[in-house]
């Protein structure tokens, strides 16, 4: 779940994002000052927004916030109060690791995606699908994982690409808009000494 705040550009509501949309047709159903958005075709739900959030929680930050779970335990109790049965989930760890690549073979509907099986955290492999050309069996690199936040606003959710599952992204520094980003295509190539599972520090992983 990735969780959303800007008192002064949208107003004091809090905004969970579930799961991506699209362009599916979602329908708003309103208890109080909570509001479920879900897919109108099979009512699963795809966002949260709770309004009046200050007078539950106190967030400081703005953009891309990271609850604590005394937090999200106070607006569980809200939803439940409103007859809600379902609960947000708090995931608070690193949305942007270290990460290594274990195993790739090429995607059998394209001619430059590859399947790779990525190490994000002390022996947990995820798949994900990556087209950089310099992709390579344990190259080290940087992973958004879902609920990321990339630097252009967009986020990480799990999905598909041309029928095969992913669980992130493997980075360019460009898309993460490092300083002397190079500009041809290629995702970050990191010290064969980093530590897989860290979060990613630009200062200490980007010497660009």
């Amino acid at each position: 779940m990735i969780f959303t705040y800007n008192k002064e550009h949208v107003g004091d509501t809090l905004m969970v994002l579930v799961k991506e949309a699209k362009d599916a047709k979602r329908t708003v159903e309103r208890k109080g000052n909570v509001a479920r958005v879900y897919l109108e075709e099979n009512g699963e739900t795809v966002a949260w927004n709770i309004f009046d959030l200050s007078t539950l929680v106190e967030i400081a930050d703005r953009g891309q916030v990271f609850l604590t779970d005394e937090q999200v335990a106070v607006l569980n109790a809200e939803l439940e109060k409103e007859g809600f049965s379902e609960r947000l989930i708090n995931d608070a760890g690193p949305k942007f690791v270290v990460a290594q690549i274990k195993e790739m073979v090429d995607h059998p509907d394209s001619d430059h995606l590859h399947i790779c099986q990525v190490e994000i955290h002390d022996g947990q492999v995820v798949q994900i699908v990556c087209g950089a050309p310099n992709a390579a069996q344990g190259l080290k690199t940087v992973a958004a994982l879902p609920g990321a936040m990339m630097p252009n606003g967009s986020f990480i959710f799990p999905g598909q690409l041309r029928g095969e599952d992913s669980f992130g992204m493997l980075c360019s520094a460009r898309e993460l808009e490092l300083l002397n980003a190079p500009q041809v295509r290629g995702i970050i190539e990191l010290a064969a000494d980093a530590e897989v599972g860290a979060s990613f520090d630009a200062e200490k992983h980007w010497n660009a």
